[in-house]
């Protein structure tokens, strides 16, 4: 069989990422392209999101002097643009065992548009086609750093046609990896106090194709969330403190990474608002003191046990 131009020309793994977002839905050529762009260069695009590009700083130093609007439109405008932006490109939080369950999935499943688990608009679908296929990439967030915490190689890619795509393009920054390897990654991270959430991108076919490994000093997605704009949903838990087992030990205020506990007299404080029911603090809390509680207030936990439960019972 005869290739043709675009065929011979363009990489397998580029052609089957094209060629299953052409049959999605609602997918313009231009978010095709800028799924592509995203894949294809993500620490040029990582550092141009969050300000840390040469080429970004350049931009930013030359707005610096031009008139300003006022501070109030300022801000709307600002809120405005975030709110959208995280409708397209978000990810909700994970406690240990659930983002270890996602990776130990052993068939391709289509779980469908879960409204209720990812609270945004856009990109809320799961599907896994050969979730056998992982790769690990060097975090675009840490390697766009100034002094990154280490190691790198903390992204976990899942399933095709992504986990194909970053290996073909990034060679050097990338390599496949089994489930154990994957699964003790997200332990050794988790160890250090780094937050696992599961990654949802319009441009990436709609739908999760990452869980990262994120820290609160390198994380474009965890600093953008602090300076207000909602990248990030809720694990469905809130931490919960036992003041009397607690050993004032101050441990899970310096670890949380959504700066959600202070310690008082009484013990850990818990900010409901703040704590996205990672589960750090709780693992790391010397006296046991901490436990996780499903809160009611908060999007549903995305269970994959459960929701492949309920799929197969729609079959």
């Amino acid at each position: 069989m005869k290739l043709n131009l675009f065929q011979r020309l363009v990489r397998p793994s580029t052609r089957a990422f094209f060629a299953e977002n052409t049959g999605s839905s609602g997918h313009s050529l231009f978010s095709r392209m800028h799924g592509y762009i995203y894949a294809r260069w993500p620490y040029l695009y990582i550092g141009m999101a969050t300000g840390r590009h040469p080429v970004a700083r350049f931009f930013r130093s030359l707005s610096k002097g031009r008139k300003k609007s006022p501070a109030a439109s300022s801000g709307r405008q600002k809120s405005r643009a975030g709110e959208i932006f995280a409708r397209g490109y978000h990810g909700k939080a994970l406690p240990l065992q659930e983002a270890k369950k996602i990776i130990r999935v052993d068939r391709s499943v289509d779980l469908g548009d879960l409204e209720q688990i990812i609270p945004y608009d856009r990109a809320r679908q799961i599907i896994l086609n050969n979730p056998g296929h992982i790769a690990v990439l060097d975090c675009p967030c840490r390697v766009t750093s100034v002094s990154p915490c280490k190691p790198l190689d903390v992204c976990l890619i899942i399933g095709d046609p992504f986990a194909a795509f970053i290996l073909e393009h990034h060679p050097r920054r990338s390599r496949r990896i089994n489930v154990d390897e994957a699964c003790s990654i997200l332990e050794a991270e988790h160890g250090r106090g780094h937050v696992q959430h599961a990654f949802f991108k319009e441009a990436m076919l709609g739908r999760f194709y990452a869980i990262c490994n994120c820290c609160s000093c390198c994380c474009g997605a965890m600093q953008a969330h602090r300076n207000g704009v909602p990248m990030l949903a809720s694990s469905g838990f809130t931490s919960r403190a036992d003041p009397e087992e607690c050993l004032r030990c101050g441990e899970c205020a310096g670890l949380c990474g959504f700066g959600a506990i202070s310690m008082t007299e009484k013990g850990p404080l818990v900010s409901r608002d703040r704590c996205m029911g990672c589960g750090v603090c709780v693992d790391k809390c010397l006296g046991g003191c901490l436990t996780l509680v499903r809160d009611p207030d908060k999007p549903p936990p995305l269970d994959i046990g459960a929701l492949l439960q309920r799929a197969a019972g729609q079959h």
